[in-house]
């Protein structure tokens, strides 16, 4: 893919935020117009990613709603809640896969997932090649930073690169990526994936690169809800009458009209710490603590999570 120019690269930022302003039922149509060209042109040979979170609950709704009888692929990384489990099970037509490594094997081997996939990624290439490209990321008065702006300097995270704990960003990588794609060399089926712009600066990179489809690549995807916002996913489970996973509570509004779980606000793997440190009081350790007290041990004491988490200044 050629590289675009800035004033291309700002033209497609506002197009995005244009996008995420959009009302709800314009967003709707357009996902499922977008889910439908990349179904038409892998000839129904698609499926979607499915991970029982409130995001890919919608996903799977709008797709069904289309095409009843898609295929929901699940990948069992023993890092669900217990209530994501038992939710998956509730849908007919659902493969599960499951990694070759369970988390703890993944911990030993590559190292904790903290901070960011960027900033772990950028951790252990520093790491690796002290004296390679990433250490003017993390060096305040390099050209990069300069040139790029304090935004992009990763200086506040030194003491962590530092650090003797092992940081890591493969985690994803090979325990959801790497069956996701073995099962699709082997079926010929497409992924269609709940990603969303809004969730972080990397799959922001990633919408504005690709759109919400790329077929001309290695591993062609469809993201249909990447200009979706959180508001929207809360706001369509809502107003559709959505069956979604009991580990979210509730989904309410504050006197703003603004839509919120009463319970967890994230599902994912329960023992990633990437974004913890942005979180609010209770955080995702602390509401587990209440909540799934065994794991939140397993996870604090025995990964040993709870050191990370002591050195990066989280409270659990």
């Amino acid at each position: 893919m050629s590289k675009i120019t800035p004033e291309e690269a700002a033209l497609k930022r506002n197009f995005l935020k244009q996008r995420q302003s959009l009302p709800l039922h314009l967003k709707i149509e357009l996902s499922k117009n977008r889910i439908k060209q990349f179904y038409e042109h892998f000839d129904g040979k698609v499926y979607v990613s499915f991970s029982g979170g409130k995001d890919s609950t919608v996903l799977l709704h709008l797709g069904r709603s289309l095409y009843p009888d898609i295929p929901a692929v699940f990948i069992d990384t023993g890092l669900e809640y217990p209530e994501v489990h038992n939710f998956v099970k509730s849908f007919d037509n659902t493969i599960i896969l499951r990694p070759d490594l369970p988390f703890h094997k993944v911990i030993e081997e590559y190292g904790y997932p903290v901070i960011s996939k960027e900033v772990a990624k950028f951790i252990e290439d520093n790491r690796r090649n002290p004296n390679g490209y990433t250490a003017k990321k993390f060096d305040p008065n390099s050209d990069y930073v300069k040139k790029y702006g304090s935004r992009y300097c990763l200086a506040k995270w030194n003491f962590l690169r530092d650090s003797d704990i092992k940081i890591s960003a493969q985690c994803c990588n090979v325990m959801k990526k790497k069956p996701a794609k073995k099962f699709e060399k082997e079926t010929g089926l497409h992924p269609i994936i709940a990603t969303m712009a809004a969730e972080s600066n990397l799959r922001k990179s990633e919408y504005l690169r690709k759109g919400c489809n790329s077929f001309d690549v290695k591993r062609p995807t469809s993201t249909p809800l990447g200009f979706w916002t959180e508001q929207d996913i809360l706001k369509y489970l809502v107003e559709f009458d959505v069956p979604y996973c009991s580990v979210y509570g509730e989904i309410k509004q504050d006197k703003s009209g603004k839509y919120y779980t009463t319970k967890a606000k994230r599902t994912g793997c329960m023992f990633c710490m990437f974004g913890v440190q942005s979180e609010k009081s209770p955080n995702r350790f602390e509401l587990m603590k209440e909540s799934h007290p065994k794991q939140y041990d397993y996870c604090i004491n025995q990964l040993g999570c709870g050191k990370v988490l002591n050195f990066i200044g989280v409270k659990y």
